[in-house]
């Protein structure tokens, strides 16, 4: 079932690959601001994209090796192809809600990168205002599935995973990393529940998944940040007493409103 469940919303761009792009690189927040301010066609495709990277060096890369693993990294995270779900609404709300960046790529990252995914829980046990090493990551990595990095990969991949949660808002600090809170808006509150939906979830439950914990904030605070996106009309918010429906109607397609009920 769940081999079959992974299948049916990989069509909406989420991945389950057992490697990831943080085996090599963070997720690359600067370059992905640079990659959308230079592509700013809202009818720009994955080919514009690419092609913007690669033969327009518009990230200002020195070689064309350089250039094409940026490019295959990027679209490893972010897929970049507006016809596929989770990118096309990661940049609905990119435009939308400049404030929200940083978290938005980061959930978008956390669902196309196992690797990165795999470092929520460790990152979940820290409050505010605590010191996170690089080497506590490690052994946490390494519990995970003993002995499949070499030592040399786990620092690495660990430095990459810290540098992302550093990006996204979860740590601070350059050397010296110290959990913090990220911003919470309600781009990403929409995001967040709109891939919580996309996985099947329903109702109340979609301010509980892991999307939605990634935003590090209460369920009544994001209850009134959704409240904000409805009345923007990002999305849907039905409240009747304690009953929550929320719907996304004018970020689906007639064929992926399919898939959805294809997962029911």
């Amino acid at each position: 079932m769940p081999q079959l469940k992974n299948k049916l919303i990989n069509r909406f761009g989420f991945r389950h690959n057992r490697g990831g792009p943080h085996l090599a690189r963070t997720m690359m927040l600067e370059e992905l601001k640079l990659l959308f301010s230079f592509v700013d066609d809202p009818g720009a495709g994955k080919s514009d994209f690419l092609q913007s990277i690669v033969k327009d060096n518009c990230l200002g890369k020195r070689s064309d090796r350089t250039r094409k693993l940026t490019a295959r990294h990027l679209a490893g995270l972010y897929i970049l192809d507006p016809d596929i779900t989770l990118f096309r609404n990661l940049r609905y709300f990119w435009e939308r809600d400049t404030e929200g960046q940083p978290l938005l790529a980061m959930i978008c990252a956390i669902a196309r990168d196992s690797i990165l995914k795999s470092s929520v829980p460790f990152m979940q046990n820290f409050i505010k205002g605590q010191r996170v090493t690089r080497e506590a990551l490690e052994e946490f990595i390494n519990n995970l599935e003993t002995d499949r990095f070499s030592p040399a990969t786990l620092k690495s991949t660990a430095q990459n995973i810290n540098s992302s949660w550093t990006q996204s808002g979860h740590l601070h600090g350059r050397v010296k990393k110290i959990r913090s809170q990220p911003k919470a808006t309600p781009g990403t509150v929409s995001y967040a529940l709109l891939l919580g939906y996309l996985s099947g979830v329903r109702g109340e439950s979609l301010y509980k998944t892991e999307y939605a914990k990634l935003l590090d904030c209460s369920m009544e605070q994001s209850i009134e940040l959704s409240i904000e996106a409805s009345g923007k009309g990002w999305i849907v918010l039905k409240r009747l007493g304690s009953v929550i429906e929320v719907l996304f109607p004018n970020l689906l397609s007639d064929k992926e409103m399919e898939w959805v009920h294809e997962q029911s």
